[in-house]
């Protein structure tokens, strides 16, 4: 059977590209990671790597191997956290994957937080563009608690945690933002437009395409980008209006924001592949409370009522 060395040695070679940066990496010698690789792939019965003469490449075997080694790798981490925190051991990591735009919006506020009562245990954070890149990763075994929305059929434990609301930013000089005008805004009103959109490989690009198609038309793009917060950035510019999470408008923004009739949302859970631990509850219980899905200064400015700080 295969030790964690090996799979340690199988991704960093993966990683570092050779066999001598991969030892470099680990402080081993060059023989010595080559005799346990060796031995690994006599374990599995065949070559998991293809020794070129500049680098490496994965065989078939090798591809198949590969993200099993890291959530296994993965997996034996947390377990030493765990049992660590199991012992009263207050220092560890916590591992959350989330989604670029919740990262941005969402989460700063609540880390700061954690911060600061848990100073103790670090966060390690790993953003992905879009809900499939998230789910994926958590299926690897990756993170201990993910944030986002719910993969569908999702076997493991999961905690609902709110609904967020996308709104449309645009410039302030904008005819559906003009003096005496609500603030409001259909999308169909806007299908002539061209759109700050988002790159095809993110899933704001998706939710946008989603949304743009409930309402009857296909966006134009005029320019795109993968962050919610430079798409705001260009909205505000005049580049053309944009539809991103109510949390990615920053405080004491000087231009429109209006909200989609009917409301764009988007669900956010948190979830994980087993029951979490006491940590991973823990900072599931302060998102819970804290998390501000649509926060007070853009719940003002569209008329609505909140209770998140």
């Amino acid at each position: 059977m295969a030790t964690l060395r090996q799979l340690e040695y199988l991704v960093a070679i993966v990683d570092a590209g050779s066999f001598t940066r991969a030892a470099e990496r680990l402080n081993v010698t060059q023989p010595g990671l080559s005799h346990q690789f060796q031995a690994l792939e006599r374990e599995v019965g065949g070559p998991l790597l293809e020794r070129l003469p500049r680098g490496v490449r994965l065989t078939s075997a090798g591809r198949s191997m590969l993200p099993h080694a890291r959530a296994a790798l993965a997996e034996a981490g947390r377990a030493t956290l765990s049992a660590r925190r199991a012992a009263g051991v207050s220092t560890g990591e916590l591992h959350l994957a989330t989604l670029y735009s919740v990262s941005a919006g969402v989460l700063p506020a609540v880390l700061g937080l954690w911060r600061k009562r848990h100073p103790g245990v670090r966060v390690r954070l790993f953003e992905y563009r879009s809900s499939d890149d998230l789910a994926q990763a958590m299926v690897a075994g990756i993170a201990d608690l993910a944030v986002g929305p719910l993969p569908d059929r999702w076997e493991g434990t999961a905690r609902h945690l709110g609904t967020e609301e996308f709104v449309v930013v645009t410039a302030a000089d904008d005819p559906l933002a003009g003096p005496g005008t609500a603030a409001r805004v259909q999308l169909a009103d806007l299908a002539d437009r061209p759109w700050v959109h988002f790159t095809p490989d993110s899933g704001l690009a998706r939710f946008l395409d989603d949304a743009c198609a409930r309402a009857g038309f296909r966006p134009r793009a005029a320019v795109r980008t993968e962050q919610a917060a430079a798409a705001v950035g260009y909205a505000a510019a005049g580049l053309g209006p944009t539809l991103v999470p109510a949390s990615s408008v920053p405080r004491h923004f000087p231009e429109a924001v209006l909200r989609p009739d009917p409301p764009v949302t988007r669900v956010l859970t948190g979830y994980t592949r087993t029951s979490p631990d006491s940590v991973a509850a823990s900072f599931l219980d302060l998102l819970e409370e804290h998390a501000a899905l649509m926060p007070r200064h853009v719940a003002r400015r569209l008329g609505l009522r909140t209770r998140t700080p």
